[in-house]
Formats: C-alpha cells, sequence, structure tokens
C-alpha cells in the first residue's frame, strides 16, 4: 500500500506492508539511520521520533497509523530552536558516551523541553523514564537537558 506523510518537512509516499514499524520505513526506505532499532518494543527509547511533534516509539508504531502527519526524525532536529539547543549543549557537555541510545534520548530531550521548558531534575527523570542508555551517561543527559533549557532561554 502507499502512503503519504510528511517527514522532516519534505513531501513522501512510500510502499509498505500494513502493520510495517515506521522504524523499517525511516531507515530501510528513506535511509535516515540516524533513528536506531534498540529493543524493538518500545522499552529503551533508541528508536523515538515526533509524530506531530509528540515523541514517539518507532519500532511499534505502524506505517499506517501516520499516514499524513508529521514525522520528524534526528536528522532534522538541529533545525529547530529546542533541537539545536539541546545538540549544543551535548557536545559543550561531552553527554555522548558510545553514542547508540542518543538520536532517542535527544528526541526525548526536545519533547520535554518543548512540554516543559524549565524542567526540574524530578520532571526530567520522569519524562526521560524509559529511554536507556547502556552507558549510563543519565547523570551528563540530565545535565544537558537542563543546560539546554538554558541555551533556549537565552
Amino acid at each position: 500500500m502507499t502512503i503519504k506523510l510528511k517527514i522532516n518537512g519534505a513531501e513522501r509516499s512510500v510502499e509498505a506492508e500494513p502493520g510495517t514499524p515506521l522504524l523499517w520505513v525511516i531507515r530501510d526506505e528513506l535511509k535516515l539511520t540516524g533513528t536506531k532499532f534498540g529493543c524493538g518494543v518500545a522499552s529503551c527509547g533508541a528508536c523515538t521520533v515526533h509524530v506531530d511533534g509528540e515523541p514517539v516509539r518507532s519500532c511499534q508504531t505502524y506505517i499506517e497509523d501516520v499516514e499524513g502527519a508529521e514525522v520528524s526524525t534526528i536528522e532534522a532536529m538541529g533545525d529547530t530552536k529546542i533541537g539545536a539547543a539541546v545538540q549544543q549543549a551535548w557536545k559543550e557537555l561531552d553527554v555522548v558516551q558510545c553514542g547508540y541510545c542518543q538520536s532517542g534520548q535527544i528526541m526525548s530531550a526536545v519533547g520535554l523541553l518543548k512540554q516543559t521548558p524549565k524542567p526540574t531534575l524530578e520532571e526530567i527523570d520522569d519524562y526521560m523514564d524509559g529511554n536507556a542508555c547502556r552507558c549510563a551517561t543519565y547523570q551528563r543527559i540530565r545535565a544537558g537537558i537542563q543546560r539546554a533549557s538554558e541555551i533556549v532561554e537565552g
């Protein structure tokens, strides 16, 4: 079946079977490989993208459920004020260790800062719960979100 969606601001049509995870369309059909496969059951957050501005796990979001939606991946996050601030904070604070989970971490952090521009540590922990980092950079991720909040505030 043909599905039409807007991905990173561009109108796209893709051919996919019903029940195909959005993750596979993003990576295999559209060749946007910044979004990672982690667990496949929406538990780790590595596959997080934004659908109509909200973070979702693309491994458990079916392509037919996003027809006509606006999908944003890590490749487009730097084009937004909050996304650019998060990426800048990540670099300043050297948040990344291995980096595998970081696109999902950044996508979730952007979602948090859109919703709560000045989050407390508890709000950060609550919102980011479910985003796994095998290298355990959680303290740096927390600090990165706080720093991004400062950058956005100006």
